[in-house]
């Protein structure tokens, strides 16, 4: 791996909810204690299912939420004991495409407006020559400077929100599932888009997705989250997964041929509420090499250093 622009350490999460007069308040524990590194010019993907922390360790490594303990270094700078004023100012070299290319543009802006829209948080002003080069940039012709985003399908939103995301020419860009809605074909494109911005511009990804195979073609290395926690971190997409976790959750993705179908064995067990999570391993619930040690006490993430895995049992 390249020389680190982003380091996180420690990270963690705290939600609280509910509370009343008659009701007790709940916690839990969003994201866990997750420790990684983000190389210069590295595409890192971070997998799991629907609730296991993916979305929220994105607005925490941006610092869009603020965290309950741990820290994020970029560059070289801790951002999470940055002031306001400073932070502002580092988010030049930061930014994010978020998931739903309807609701993260202004409905009322034209295009002109929603990418004129960090200049105008820096305090700048956006130069009127670039908006043809930010569209053509991302192959939007510059006749739509004046349109407003609902006279654009979702492929050409979606190009909208990465525009705007590379407007002040940022080291970083999270991609929050940015082609979970649209069709695959459109999805193709994009992800065609992202990797030729990568090439020419130097960008470092944080790409999260469902998709695994999208994942796999376009990630240098795959972050595996379960219920918060980093559970798996495979060192390139063609290393054979050691969490039985990871295993089921590759296993699971579609393929063509029956045969391969039938050997696909589902988890059974229930998912652990993240209110009351068990005192060891939160999978062993659902894991068919779970022992009592696994019950008892949680592991840490370690082992290989190039090929960590939080598992007492691993594959």
């Amino acid at each position: 791996m390249t020389a680190p622009l982003i380091r996180i350490d420690t990270l963690s999460k705290r939600f609280q909810s509910g509370g009343g007069l008659f009701a007790k308040p709940r916690a839990m524990m969003a994201v866990r204690d997750v420790t990684l590194s983000i190389g210069k010019g590295e595409v890192l993907g971070v997998v799991g299912e629907s609730g296991c922390g993916k979305s929220t360790l994105a607005r925490l490594v941006l610092r869009l939420i603020e965290p309950s303990a741990g820290r994020v270094t970029f560059d070289g700078t801790e951002i999470t004991a940055l002031p306001p004023a400073a932070l502002r100012k580092m988010r030049r070299r930061m930014s994010m495409v978020f998931q739903d290319p309807y609701s993260s543009l202004d409905p009322r802006h034209s295009l002109t407006e929603v990418l004129a829209e960090p200049f105008r948080v820096q305090g700048e002003t956006l130069p009127p020559e670039q908006i043809p080069q930010m569209l053509e940039a991302v192959g939007l012709p510059a006749t739509f400077a004046q349109s407003h985003p609902h006279q654009l399908s979702g492929g050409q939103r979606q190009r909208v929100g990465i525009a705007r995301a590379l407007a002040l020419r940022p080291d970083f860009v999270v991609l929050d599932e940015p082609t979970a809605s649209l069709d695959v074909s459109i999805q193709a494109q994009i992800i065609a888009l992202l990797a030729d911005l990568r090439d020419r511009l130097g960008l470092t990804y944080l790409f999260i997705s469902h998709d695994l195979g999208l994942v796999r073609y376009f990630c240098d290395r795959i972050v595996v989250m379960y219920l918060g926690s980093v559970v798996e971190v495979l060192p390139d997409t063609r290393t054979a997964p050691r969490h039985p976790y990871t295993q089921a959750l590759m296993a699971s993705n579609f393929a063509p041929d029956p045969a391969r179908r039938r050997m696909i064995e589902p988890l059974t067990g229930e998912i652990p509420s993240p209110f009351a999570l068990p005192p060891g391993c939160a999978f062993a619930t659902r894991c068919p090499r779970a022992s009592d040690l696994c019950r008892q006490k949680a592991p840490a993430l370690g082992g290989d250093a190039a090929h960590p895995v939080a598992c007492f049992h691993p594959l």
